[in-house]
C-alpha cells in the first residue's frame, strides 16, 4: 500500500571483491578511489540528490573502514547508519533481509555500492511513485549479459528475471539500482539458497512477478558500470574524469604545463618540466616533479612521482613512483613503491608479488 512516501535507501558495501585482488586484500573495494574520491561516495551522492535523507549501509563483519570513511552522512545532508551483514556474504537478497528492521515499511532504494551511473536517479523514484509499483528495476544494454541478472521481457513487461543465464533472453542486464516497497521482504522469505550459496535477488523479482505484484522498469539512458573487475574500474574512472571541471588549488612551477580539465588538490606541488594533460585528478599534498601525467589518470593524496610517465591509471594514496618506465592502464595500490631497476644491483626486475596479481614487463 502507498499510504505515505517517505523513502529510505540501502547501499551494499560488503562482499569479498575477489575479482579485484590483490588490491582488495588491503582496501575494501567500495573505498577504491575513482576520479578523486571513494567509489561508494558516488552512490551516496546520487541518493542524496534524489531527496532521500536516511541511508543504511551494510558492511562485512568486523569492517570499520566504511563507517570511518562515510561518517554520519552530514557532508551530504543525510543520516547514515552502517550495519554488519551477519553470517558473511550470502547474496544481495540476504542483505535486504537483514536490513528489514532498519527499513521498516518504508519504500526504499537498493543501490549496489560498486555501481556507477551517469545522471540522476530521482526520475526512477518519481516513476515508482507515479505508477504505484511494488518493484522497479533499472536496466542497461550490455555486451555480455551472462554475468548479470537478465530480464525476460514479453509485450513490454518483465515476466521473470534469470540470474547469470547461459543463453540470455534479452540484451539487458538488471543494474545495481532497485526500488521496492515492503513486499520484497515477503518475496525473500520464500527464497532458497542457490547453488552459489546465496539468496538471489533475481529470484525475489521473479517471485513478485509470479504472485501478481507490479514490477516496472526503465532503461538507463546514460552510461552504467558495474566495477567488479580492474578494467571496469579504469573505464569508470575515465567516465567520471570526463565530467570534472578545471580546478587548480596546488602550486605549479613556471616550467610545468597543465592542459585541459585538471583538478589539483591543496598542498600539491607540480615541479620541474612536468606536463599534466587532462582529464586528470591529483589529490592533496602530492609532489610531482619532471613527470608526465596523461589523460584519464587519478592520483591519490600524498603521492610522490619523479621522472615518470603515467596514463589511464589509478594511483592510490601514499604511493612513491620513481621510474623512467611508462605506466599505463594500471592500478597502483596504497603505499606502493615503484623504482627503476637500474637503481639496484644485480640488474633485472625485482618482484614481490601477491596472489592474483597481474604484471606485464
Amino acid at each position: 500500500m502507498h499510504i505515505t512516501f517517505f523513502m529510505k535507501a540501502l547501499i551494499t558495501a560488503g562482499g569479498r571483491g575477489t575479482r579485484l585482488r590483490p588490491i582488495t586484500y588491503t582496501v575494501n573495494k567500495h573505498l577504491i578511489p575513482l576520479a578523486g574520491q571513494p567509489l561508494i561516495f558516488y552512490a551516496i551522492q546520487k541518493i542524496a540528490e534524489a531527496g532521500i535523507k536516511e541511508i543504511f549501509i551494510n558492511t562485512n563483519e568486523g569492517d570499520t573502514e566504511i563507517a570511518q570513511a562515510v561518517g554520519n552522512g552530514s557532508r551530504w545532508g543525510v543520516k547514515i547508519t552502517c550495519f554488519e551483514q551477519k553470517g558473511g556474504p550470502r547474496g544481495i537478497a540476504d542483505v535486504v533481509r537483514q536490513a528489514k528492521d532498519f527499513l521498516g515499511d518504508s519504500p526504499f532504494i537498493l543501490y549496489l555500492g560498486d555501481n556507477i551511473i551517469l545522471g540522476k536517479i530521482k526520475r526512477y523514484v518519481d516513476y515508482f511513485k507515479k505508477e504505484k509499483l511494488n518493484c522497479f528495476l533499472a536496466l542497461s544494454k550490455v555486451a555480455d549479459p551472462t554475468h548479470f541478472g537478465v530480464p525476460v521481457i514479453v509485450d513490454g513487461k518483465i515476466t521473470k528475471v534469470v540470474e547469470k543465464p547461459a543463453k540470455p533472453a534479452s540484451p539487458f542486464a538488471v543494474t545495481g539500482i532497485y526500488i521496492y516497497d515492503s513486499n520484497i521482504f515477503e518475496a525473500i522469505s520464500h527464497l532458497k539458497y542457490s547453488a552459489r550459496g546465496e539468496l538471489e535477488i533475481s529470484d525475489a523479482h521473479s517471485w513478485l512477478i509470479k504472485h501478481g505484484f507490479k514490477v516496472g522498469f526503465r532503461e538507463i539512458t546514460g552510461w552504467w558500470k558495474d566495477t567488479g573487475r580492474s578494467e571496469d574500474l579504469l573505464e569508470a574512472n575515465q567516465l567520471l574524469l570526463s565530467e570534472i571541471k578545471r580546478q587548480l588549488d596546488g602550486k605549479i612551477s613556471d616550467d610545468a604545463t597543465v592542459q585541459g580539465r585538471v583538478k589539483i588538490g591543496r598542498g600539491t606541488k607540480i615541479g620541474g618540466k612536468s606536463i599534466i594533460r587532462g582529464p586528470v585528478v591529483i589529490g592533496e599534498n602530492c609532489v610531482i616533479n619532471d613527470s608526465y601525467i596523461g589523460p584519464f589518470s587519478s592520483i591519490g593524496n600524498s603521492v610522490e612521482i619523479y621522472g615518470a610517465e603515467i596514463e589511464n591509471s589509478i594511483v592510490f594514496d601514499h604511493a612513491d613512483i620513481q621510474t623512467s618506465a611508462r605506466i599505463v592502464d594500471s592500478l597502483i595500490g596504497l603505499n606502493t613503491t615503484i623504482v627503476s631497476a637500474h637503481k639496484s644491483l644485480p640488474s633485472g626486475h625485482k618482484l614481490i608479488v601477491g596472489s592474483n596479481s597481474l604484471i606485464e614487463l
